[in-house]
């Protein structure tokens, strides 16, 4: 399990009575899954605020696979690396065991099990500030709660916070399949909506599964023809303009656009979402975009949901650490449903 430790400051290796190399998976240079390699690594240093934690299990995103490639391009400007990227192991979903901690760290101790957002979560160690993690409810496997926060939290704040969900509100969630849009429909369900999701004819039956009332083939059905209108549109799906949204959504309803999917490879949906902002201003519908806040506010809410059996992450697909080159190539390509997770062997076994 894991080794005990000590508190470490921001410019020490945390101490360690165990290793102090680990395996991981690295991005020499941007570029598609191809680029990713095996190495062995120094443990990651932990600022006073970060606590280092043993990887047990990773999942796979798209904000991971967006600094992967470098694309859109705004990612790099904004401080990624201009060139490569500037933190060469992937991952930022995680869940694991405690082993180390900063000194101002108070909301966590050698051997608590979290979840939550790390940096280079594709290795046997990572670290993360407190702040982005959660204790792991007992009830949820480590491979379950690694698939919970980057995708779990975006679809809570667009369907909570930002969507202002109510029951007996009628949702429509566009991408309904995804990591986002599997996880938007059950906590709309949760909160008593009733709710439509958007997939491929492949998938219908994982997302009726989910709780929704209804789904609409995508290649079959135009589901934005205004035929039918929801209260709240959910759009995980990134490439539908918004007058077409607009023509769903009922007169005061509200469509919350998720991340930056879609658009040109320098800003990605970045000129979509200015445009919802800007023809919200003159309608009564509520045209929102919006990018995730990474805060424990949110896992801990999610984890609740886990607990009690409301909310369950969809893992369509499960690797080893050494598959992860595998495990972006299908994420990139469509092919898998729900999240999918590495697995990672400890350090200590």
């Amino acid at each position: 399990m894991s080794s005990p430790a000590t508190t470490a400051s921001a410019t020490d290796r945390p101490a360690t009575t165990g290793p102090t190399r680990m395996q991981a998976v690295i991005a020499p240079r941007y570029g598609g899954p191809d680029v990713l390699d095996p190495a062995v690594l120094d443990l990651p240093a932990i600022a006073d605020d970060e606590v280092l934690v043993e990887v047990h299990a990773a999942g796979v995103d798209r904000g991971t696979l967006h600094l992967l490639t470098g694309t859109p391009y705004v990612v790099r400007v904004l401080g990624f690396g201009l060139r490569r990227p500037k933190q060469p192991v992937p991952g930022l979903d995680l869940a694991g065991v405690v082993v180390a901690t900063g000194s101002a760290v108070t909301r966590f101790q050698v051997g608590d099990e979290v979840f939550g957002i790390g940096r280079g979560a594709f290795a046997q160690f990572a670290a993360a500030k407190e702040s982005k993690l959660s204790p792991k409810p007992a009830s949820v496997s480590f491979e379950s709660a690694a698939a919970v926060a980057v995708s779990g939290a975006t679809a809570l704040q667009s369907v909570t916070d930002v969507g202002g969900v109510k029951a007996g509100q009628s949702v429509l969630v566009i991408g309904a399949s995804g990591g986002v849009g599997s996880f938007a429909v059950q906590i709309a369900v949760a909160l008593g909506a009733r709710v439509t999701g958007v997939s491929s004819a492949a998938k219908a039956d994982a997302v009726r599964a989910l709780g929704a009332v209804d789904v609409i083939d995508y290649a079959r059905a135009d589901y934005l023809d205004g035929e039918n209108r929801y209260d709240l549109i959910i759009d995980a799906g990134g490439l539908n303009p918004v007058r077409r949204l607009q023509r769903a959504l009922t007169a005061t309803g509200t469509l919350v656009i998720v991340g930056g999917e879609g658009g040109d490879r320098w800003t990605g949906g970045i000129a979509r979402n200015a445009r919802a902002a800007l023809l919200s201003r003159f309608s009564r519908q509520r045209l929102t975009a919006f990018l995730s806040r990474e805060h424990h506010d949110s896992t801990d809410r999610l984890a609740r949901l886990l607990d009690s059996g409301a909310v369950a992450p969809v893992i369509g697909r499960v690797h080893p650490l050494t598959e992860a080159r595998r495990a972006l190539a299908d994420l990139a390509s469509g092919r898998t449903t729900g999240k999918t997770v590495l697995t990672i062997h400890p350090a200590n076994a």
